[in-house]
């Protein structure tokens, strides 16, 4: 059975909890492997729905061991603010295993935050603030704060005390009020005993259930576009949601990684700043937010929305190694009448069909459309690719020869059953 990564390959929100969500069912353990709770899953069963923001969606299924990676940030008070919640919703959380190598957000980090995007002025990154940007630079800076420190007071204060300090001057700098190292110290301290049970050497707890013949999916947070090294920098998140974080984030080596499956929507979002090709600033933009529900899980942002760029889609499949593509939201196209489709930019008169080699490049990326007829009839019931509408089933082929990679399930609808199957992902 195999070891398979579930990411994005856009700019985050493709629908990747659905996605985890659906092929947890058939897992063992489904592992998070970068990220933090700047990100958020949606996740409808039965009609109810579940918004993750910090633990895996392999929360959500009864007998999958849900586990939360060395490359996660972990805030604290969200990690046990969410557990008690679908706890109450009759979820079993006792499952839930954490790295000691996993990394703290303190409180501070989240004034960081704050304090970075006010020196920026007009030059914003689009930071949700919740202090993951400071705290992996903590992380690279070696003054982080990690799990297993809990279990050490002594060292955790020393820790939080000399990271503090030069924190603290620049929180008066910008009229931000100073924390007092003791009381954070003190608060941090207060989840050690409740947080002990489930921390473990997610290394060792990954590669022996490979060895068993388990089936591990990782689970990665926002998205391809997004990653620190591949994505539209300096709009990026601070990690690596790419495959390749899925080794580094969690210890276990590329050698045992069976596929690669990037999340699309059948059209394009993003939220924050930041270049966006195929953006639509007009009715049509409004009306694709509309109908997708394009608010954003964590922040409750609008989100910005355009038409499929399968430049992008492309580049994240040759980045990633991606086996298959899931694509959602087929069923928010319904209804247009044509469907644009970016196959190509033009940059100052130079068409590629391919990513630019500068970030400059992409801020002047002007769209090259292909036009594909629409449907109109209602294929949220649809459970069998045959049966979608002519036009559907083009543009989900033409989507895939474009991006040089199999669509192998289509989501038409946000229950969990609401899905087309046309390849397996797991077995």
């Amino acid at each position: 059975m195999p070891a398979v990564i579930v990411l994005g390959a856009q700019w985050g929100d493709e629908g990747k909890g659905k996605a985890t969500d659906q092929l947890g069912q058939h897992t063992d353990l489904v592992v998070k492997f970068n990220g933090g709770n700047n990100a958020g899953h949606t996740v409808v069963i039965d009609g109810e729905k579940y918004a993750l923001h910090l633990l895996p969606a392999g929360i959500l299924s009864e007998g999958v061991t849900p586990v939360i990676g060395n490359g996660v940030v972990v805030d604290l008070d969200v990690l046990f603010e969410e557990l008690a919640e679908i706890t109450e919703r009759g979820v079993d959380c006792s499952r839930l295993r954490i790295s000691s190598n996993a990394h703290i957000i303190p409180p501070y980090n989240r004034l960081m935050d704050q304090a970075n995007e006010r020196a920026r002025g007009n030059n914003l990154i689009g930071t949700t603030g919740r202090g993951i940007g400071p705290t992996y630079a903590d992380k690279m800076n070696r003054i982080g704060l990690r799990i297993q420190d809990l279990f050490h007071p002594e060292e955790l204060r020393a820790k939080v005390e000399a990271a503090l300090a030069p924190k603290n001057t620049i929180f008066e700098a910008v009229d931000i009020p100073t924390l007092d190292p003791n009381e954070v110290s003190d608060h941090l301290l207060s989840f050690a005993d409740r947080i002990k049970p489930m921390v473990c050497d997610v290394s060792l707890v990954v590669n022996d259930a490979l060895d068993r013949g388990d089936t591990v999916l990782f689970e990665g947070g926002q998205a391809t576009m997004l990653d620190i090294d591949h994505g539209t920098y300096p709009f990026v998140t601070s990690s690596n949601p790419t495959a390749g974080g899925a080794c580094t984030g969690t210890g276990v080596g590329p050698t045992r990684i069976d596929s690669v499956v990037g999340v699309v929507k059948a059209y394009t979002t993003r939220v924050g700043e930041g270049p966006f090709p195929t953006e639509l600033l007009d009715d049509m933009g409004e009306r694709l937010r509309t109908e997708g529900g394009e608010y954003g899980v964590t922040t409750g942002r609008p989100r910005r929305c355009g038409w499929h760029d399968a430049v992008v889609t492309r580049y994240a499949a040759r980045v990633n190694g991606l086996t298959d593509l899931v694509m959602t939201k087929l069923d928010v196209l319904t209804g247009h009448e044509t469907i644009p489709v970016c196959v190509a930019y033009d940059i100052d008169g130079t068409v590629t069909q391919e990513m630019p080699l500068t970030q400059s490049g992409f801020h002047h990326a002007v769209p090259v459309y292909e036009e594909l007829p629409g449907w109109s009839e209602d294929i949220s019931e649809v459970r069998n690719f045959a049966d979608l509408p002519q036009a559907a089933q083009d543009y989900v082929l033409r989507i895939e020869e474009l991006a040089r990679c199999r669509i192998s399930a289509i989501g038409v609808g946000p229950g969990r059953e609401a899905t087309i199957s046309r390849h397996s992902l797991i077995g």
